[in-house]
């Protein structure tokens, strides 16, 4: 049986939806939308990049804050109010330590442009390469106690 190597992702959202989802057990990408999280399968790993602390609000975070694991293939609506039924997706969070960016740009393959390194996260939710994964997630990891 040939098992696919997982794939590793990168959401977008604020540091405050990063908290609600990890509370929750949960995902959810692009405002609600089912396409982005039905590229990911069970096994994948996802990492939450937070530009922002709250979504209305403007002030910056720029750090990774929640890191899990795809725990099944289900992607499914959940309502949560009259107007909106966003997609979501079981996520198994670890505990983690918030880390900031700005010391891993230069490091961080997906950056191309390292003066516009914000370019990437416009997009809300892409894929990343073992080594950037490999980056970040061992820096949550490390200490995450302190």
């Amino acid at each position: 049986m040939n098992i696919a190597a997982p794939k590793y992702w990168i959401i977008v959202a604020s540091k405050d939806h990063a908290k609600s989802g990890m509370a929750a057990g949960i995902a959810q990408a692009c405002h609600g939308k089912s396409s982005p999280l039905k590229r990911m399968k069970k096994g994948d790993m996802v990492i939450f990049y937070s530009g922002k602390q709250t979504m209305t609000k403007p002030e910056k975070c720029q750090q990774f804050t929640a890191l899990g694991k795809v725990l099944d293939e289900e992607t499914y609506h959940f309502q949560v109010s009259a107007d909106f039924c966003p997609s979501r997706r079981n996520i198994a969070f670890e505990q983690i330590k918030h880390i900031s960016i700005l010391p891993l740009i230069d490091d961080l393959q997906f950056i191309k442009n390292k003066k516009s390194w914000g370019y990437p996260f416009r997009f809300g939710f892409f894929e990343i390469n073992k080594h950037d994964f490999d980056l970040i997630s061992s820096q949550m990891l490390q200490n995450h106690y302190a």
